[in-house]
């Protein structure tokens, strides 16, 4: 579960760090690419929260 956060933490300053790039269209694509990931990653941990 704490891997998860962790993950989950390192997706969302990922995302921090490109989002104010307004305009450079390489980090539009990797917020998009992390998004997908955060995505899969809270899946993950809704999963391992009901065990």
């Amino acid at each position: 579960m704490e891997e998860i956060i962790a993950k989950i933490k390192a997706q969302i300053a990922a995302i921090t760090a490109d989002i104010d790039k307004v305009g450079n269209k390489a980090a539009q694509a990797r917020v998009r690419k992390a998004t997908l990931a955060l995505e899969k990653l809270g899946k993950e941990y809704r999963k391992a929260s009901l065990k």
